[in-house]
């Protein structure tokens, strides 16, 4: 595992699931292209979390997998609730 995977994980994970305090952490350590990498690269985040991140960092939707319908078709077959 690369640095890069290391600290994908950890952006991901804290923006994710973290708290208001974790997430001035990944802002405050992390770069907003550390950040815009992560959420084109990696397809783990919720697509709630995702869409606030796009829309506040100017990433278009399309380039997030989250928020792709085949993903998000699957996620729901996955969990239909």
């Amino acid at each position: 595992m690369d640095l890069f995977s290391k600290s994908s994980f950890v952006i991901q994970r804290l923006l994710d699931k973290g708290d208001d305090k974790a997430v001035r952490w990944v802002r405050d350590n992390f770069s907003d292209k550390d950040i815009k990498n992560t959420l084109t690269i990696l397809r783990d985040f919720s697509p709630k979390v995702a869409n606030f991140w796009a829309i506040f960092l100017k990433i278009p939707k399309e380039q997030i997998p989250c928020l792709q319908t085949p993903y998000l078709q699957r996620r729901k077959n996955h969990w239909p609730h």
